[in-house]
């Protein structure tokens, strides 16, 4: 059974793109940006306390994340 993408905090999403192999390459006060080699453009997470399935998707597609591989990093951390 397919589990349902849900809004999260910024905090666990770094995680998840940290455990994924992305490393941060500037953090502003209101953003972090982080890299990965073989990804060409970079991962934008706001610092919000609750981020929106949209910006959560349109990261996971700049990753070429699929929905297994992050709820799989999700559980692991």
């Amino acid at each position: 059974m397919s589990k349902r993408l849900l809004p999260t905090n910024w905090k666990t999403l770094v995680k998840v793109f940290t455990s994924a192999g992305f490393v941060e390459t500037r953090n502003t006060a209101s953003h972090i940006v982080m890299a990965r080699a073989g990804v060409t453009r970079p991962v934008i997470i706001p610092k919000y306390d609750e981020i929106g399935l949209d910006i959560i998707t349109n990261n996971m597609r700049t990753a070429d994340m699929s929905r297994d591989e992050y709820f799989n990093h999700l559980d692991n951390i």
